[in-house]
This record gives structure tokens, sequence and C-alpha cells, in this order.
């Protein structure tokens, strides 16, 4: 007896019925075979135009079995139920799934998000695993070389780690035209030695592809498989996929956001501030994090919770994600750990005191990057400043704090005056009048340019806090440091303009630092002999 049921839907038109419950596409009709009534054993759904695949255990059925018979087969929304890991995943709780790169799975529900309720095909084991580690098998997201939504300079970034050899390469999604993609190689020439070539990868109408009109490819694969035998006009001949790290899960697992304080374990003190301390430590015996222990009175539970509610839903990947959260006093921040600490101490301490200009910029373009994302979602920082940026490997930056400053209910910080409040870095409409507003943040982006280029000098040397807003009120500015060029100068300038209005945008201050050194440069190379 066939062991296939036969949908009687296509891809778009409305099911027989649908499943109030979950709102899951119901296939109706078909022929079930005698093992799917006792066994999660695996059944082909012919849809039109598509092969779906799920498992006999959802097959819902009545009838003799052998006949043809009436059943409701679930499939999930969008289609696709069967994915592989993308990366090794180690189970964080009980009711995880373990895996390892390669392995597939069977996807149960989907409706989560972040973390989907799957069984592992090689285990036959049932469990949770985090979304963004796996794909759809057999699609061009599952590629190892297959970067999706990336920048251009993010994409540099990876390429230019050292260790990387020529040809090194990765595609991602284009950044300025849409349903197109982008290959991005590492190269080198004499005059400007390692480099990164891009070039755009276009679509036919028929669904081809093609970087040269006389080289057309059926499918993205099949492009990258023939320039890694062949230059063929690109700059050199792919070699080896761009080495990747393994990214964050977003949060510890399913439904860990307000967790208990007895499964976090403070290891190891990292720093001290007014309002608290942060540790290296331990989530649940199995999660390496960052965490922040706030003093007693610092802030209302309450207004903390209600704003790690807003917070936990800027994603972004230049912004440090916010995992879980103690919401009884003292309040627990918990958020993903940064290897290199804090930009200020990695430019002062760290390996930052030997870097030069070309990667200061870059690391202010990745902050930007970060701002301009805050931007976009209209939240504001109120406290950026180097010390609430953190470091992770190959110089990634990533913003920390933002949002908290608007709660902490100390007398003399919300007086803005004093020791604990960070008058150097902020706006003066904000220090004078509470005015605090994302153009506000463009002001202490400035001064943070400054902290970069000087390795860490507090910013109006000399000069105590009631001096500062003093002479910035009279128009006073700092003058260009020693060693940075004036038109980066210029750019700090352009962030303190008195009023706010006229100060650029973070979305076009990324752009100028994004091309600093490559503005006279085309975006992407053409391949040879088009």
């Amino acid at each position: 007896m066939s062991s296939r049921c036969y949908a009687n839907q296509t891809k778009t038109s409305e099911p027989k019925h649908q499943d109030q419950t979950n709102s899951k596409q119901v296939c109706n009709i078909g022929n079930i075979c005698r093992d799917c009534l006792f066994r999660a054993k695996e059944v082909k759904v012919l849809v039109p135009t598509r092969l779906r695949m799920t498992f006999g255990r959802f097959v819902d059925f009545s009838g003799c079995v052998g006949l043809t018979i009436t059943y409701s087969c679930l499939l999930l929304s969008g289609g696709v139920t069967f994915f592989v890991a993308l990366y090794d995943y180690e189970a964080r709780t009980s009711d995880d799934l373990s895996f390892k790169k390669g392995d597939r799975f069977q996807i149960i529900n989907n409706t989560e998000g972040d973390w989907w309720e799957a069984r592992s095909i090689n285990t036959g084991q049932k469990g949770y695993i985090p979304s963004n580690y796996v794909a759809p098998a057999d699609s061009i997201q599952a590629e190892e070389w297959y970067f999706g939504k990336m920048g251009r300079k993010d994409a540099e970034r990876l390429l230019l780690v050292p260790g990387n050899q020529r040809g090194t390469f990765l595609a991602r999604e284009s950044e300025t035209t849409k349903g197109a993609y982008s290959l991005s190689i590492r190269d080198w020439d004499e005059v400007k030695g390692d480099n990164v070539k891009h070039y755009k990868i276009r679509k036919l109408d028929n669904g081809g592809y093609y970087i040269t009109t006389r080289a057309q490819f059926e499918t993205l694969q099949k492009l990258v498989k023939h320039y890694t035998e062949h230059a063929d006009g690109l700059c050199y001949r792919l070699t080896t996929v761009c080495p990747t790290v393994k990214p964050q899960t977003q949060g510890l697992a399913k439904d860990a956001w307000e967790i208990p304080r007895e499964s976090l374990r403070l290891e190891v003190k990292l720093g001290q501030g007014c309002f608290g301390e942060v540790w290296m430590g331990t989530w649940n015996g199995t999660t390496k994090v960052a965490i922040k222990t706030l003093k007693p009175g610092t802030m209302s539970p309450e207004a903390f919770l209600q704003e790690a509610q807003i917070m936990k839903k800027l994603r972004h990947d230049k912004l440090v994600p916010l995992y879980a959260v103690v919401s009884e006093e003292p309040i627990y921040i918990v958020t993903e750990f940064m290897g290199k600490g804090s930009l200020l101490d990695f430019l002062k301490e760290g390996d930052g005191k030997y870097l030069k200009l070309p990667q200061l910029v870059d690391m202010a373009s990745q902050i930007a990057d970060g701002m301009a994302f805050i931007e976009r979602m209209n939240y504001i920082h109120r406290d950026l400043r180097a010390a609430n940026i953190l470091v992770a490997d190959n110089l990634v930056c990533k913003i920390a704090d933002f949002g908290l400053a608007r709660l902490i209910e100390d007398n003399e910080y919300t007086a803005r005056q004093g020791a604990k409040f960070p008058i150097k870095w902020t706006a003066p409409e904000a220090a004078l009048y509470g005015r605090f507003t994302i153009k506000s943040d463009v002001w202490s982006f400035g001064i943070l340019l400054t902290e970069l280029v000087t390795k860490g000098r507090v910013p109006y040397p000399g000069m105590v806090n009631r001096e500062v807003l003093e002479q910035v009120e009279r128009g006073y500015r700092m003058p260009c440091p020693q060693g940075c060029p004036e038109s980066l100068h210029e750019m700090m300038r352009q962030c303190w303009k008195k009023e706010p209005d006229e100060r650029p945008t973070f979305e076009y201050i990324q752009s100028f630092l994004e091309d600093y050194f490559t503005a006279t440069e085309p975006q992407y190379q053409p391949g040879d002999n088009l």
C-alpha cells in the first residue's frame, strides 16, 4: 500500500479544512500505510510543485487502514519541515536537544520564533533547538558559504581576519539590489596588499544566476562550484569558505527570561561602577554569560522590567543581546559575554593600544551601525561612551547598556551633576535641561570618537565637569587630537553642533565612516572581459 498522501490544494490555495487551534495548513485526502498508525515514520506528502515531508504521528485519520481514507496531515506553515543544523549545539536545559553540524530535524512546532520544537532524524529524540542554528535542508541558507544578510564592511572584516588565504570567499544578500546576491573574495596585490573584492550576482528572468553574461548557471550552488574550479574573470579562484563564528542564540533557552538568582554563578569580577558590578559567570551550569548586578535602590524593579521588555526586542548584531533578568532586588542583567571587555579598557590596557587609524575607524563604524539601528527604532541610548561599548574577538564592537540610564533613581545622577553623571559625554541641552534625544546621542558619539583616536583619554583633559559645561555653552569645542585627520575631526565638530537638528544622523555617520578609506573606489568589481 502506498505510503504517500496526496494533498488536494496548491501552495497558494486555501485548504479544505483549517486547524483553528494553530492555523497550520492541513491536507485532507490520500492513502496511509499501516506503519503510520503505530510509528513516527516518514510520510511523503506530495503537493503540486513541491514535495513536503511530515511524520506519521501527525497523520490524523479514521477508517480502515489500507483503504482510501480521510485524514488531517499537519504541515508547518511555510511548507518546509526538514531542516539541517548549521552549527554544533550543546543542550543547556533538559528540554533542549544537543546536536552536531549536519544533523537533520523534523520541525514539530515553529510558532515560538526563537526556539523550535523538533525531532532529530539522527537520534529520534525530541526537544527545543535554537531556530537561528538551522536552515531548510537543501536550501541556499544551508550552504556553508552563504552568510545571508550581511553588509559589505562586515564581509570585509571577516575575510581579512589574519590566517585567511587569498581566494577565501563568502556569498551574501546584496545590500543594494533586492533579490540579488554578492560574492566577496579575499584578494592580494602589490599596491593594496590584502583586500576584498565584491562581485554582484545577478538573477535571470528564468531563475538562473550570473556574474558575467557569458557564464550563466541554473543555481547559486552551480555558480559557486564553477568559480571554485576556474577564476574565469574574477580576481582569483574561490579556494576556501570564509570561517564563521557560531552566532549567539536568541535568549538562553525557551522561556528563560525571568530566571531564578540560583541559576547564576558569579565567577570572575570584571568591573565595578557607581551602580553595581559586572561579572563573568555561568547560567544553569552550562552557559557562559556576563552578569551586571545593580545595587539595591538603583532603579525600580517594575520600571526596569518594563524597559527590559523593550530592550530584549532590540536585536542587531552590533548591540549586546539581553538574555535574561533577575527582576527582584538586587537586579541582575544577563547578557552575552564579550571576551575583550569594555572598549575603554581595551584601548587603555589591552591590545587596543596598538591599533592603527583604519582599525579605529572601523570600530567607530560598527558603533555607528548599531546606533543607526537604535535611531531607526526611535530609541535613545542616553549614555554612549567607550565604557559602554564591549569588544569581542576580531575587533567586533557591540553597544551595551542602551536605555538603562533613564531608569537610574540616584539623586546625584538625576540632578545631572556630581561624579556619577557623565557630563563630559553629554550634550549641553541634555546636561542642562534633561532633553535627551537621538541627537544628544550623536553628540556623545563625537566624544566617543575622541576616546578612540586618543586610546581612551578622558575628554576635555585638565577640565572639571562644571568648567566643561560653562566652556561648551560659550562655544568651546575640543581641538583636533594629535594624529587625527582633519576630516575625522570635522565629523566630530558636526556631532557637536549647538542646535541638535543640525547634527548628522547616525545613518550618515555610519556611511561616512564605512567609506572613510574607500570613498574613491567602486563598491563592486566587474568580472574581466565583460
